[in-house]
């Protein structure tokens, strides 16, 4: 089947996924630093979820905005990848490297769509595209220049 009706989308979806995939990270720094939602599983956190939460916040909250997209969303990814590992997959005294097991498939998606986001871009519905730090034609990391 052929859709490719859908193209002249791209560029706003690609916008809308930066913004939704920015809100549930800003939502999980509110969580961790201010304890709001109250959640059982972020009430005594150590420093290094005090981190995670601060990232969280402020980067998501850049996500959102679509400004310096492509950092934010490296630092992102890299923080995700180090959450799975050291959150999910070792943190008994075997590791469990299965997702479902572990509970990290989260950590795993954000840390591929953060990483998607690194290359392609913030969209044309962002900060960085007003600013003209990006264009619907530069075609995010992977265009022939």
């Amino acid at each position: 089947m052929n859709f490719a009706y859908l193209n002249r989308f791209q560029p706003v979806l690609l916008s809308l996924f930066r913004f939704v995939t920015g809100l549930l990270l800003f939502q999980y720094g509110i969580a961790k630093l201010f304890k709001f939602p109250v959640l059982p599983y972020f009430a005594n956190i150590p420093p290094i979820i005090y981190a995670a939460g601060t990232i969280e916040l402020v980067l998501g909250a850049l996500l959102m905005l679509g400004l310096f997209t492509r950092l934010a969303a490296f630092i992102l990814s890299g923080e995700m990848a180090f959450a799975y590992f050291m959150g999910h997959m070792f943190k008994g005294e075997t590791p469990v490297f299965l997702p479902l097991l572990n509970g990290g498939t989260a950590a795993i998606l954000f840390c591929f769509a953060c990483l998607y986001l690194s290359a392609a871009g913030g969209g044309s519905v962002s900060v960085d595209a007003a600013i003209g730090k990006e264009s619907d034609s530069t075609g995010g990391a992977f265009a022939r220049r």
